[in-house]
């Protein structure tokens, strides 16, 4: 093999493991952007229940 061609396979490894992480962070970050705003409704929704008349 000549080293150009192990340097070119070393870079595509590299990329691809960068992108495997990132894809995953990314999922991660979804799921909890799910929960946050999961959280978030059931707080205003508490909030306009329990007395959300005098509030503006």
């Amino acid at each position: 093999m000549s080293n150009s061609l192990i340097i070119a396979i070393a870079v595509v490894a590299v990329i691809l493991l960068l992108i495997g992480g990132f894809t995953q962070a990314v999922q991660f970050l979804l799921y909890v952007g799910i929960v946050l705003l999961i959280i978030a409704v059931v707080l205003f929704i508490l909030g306009r229940v329990r007395g959300g008349r005098g509030r503006v």
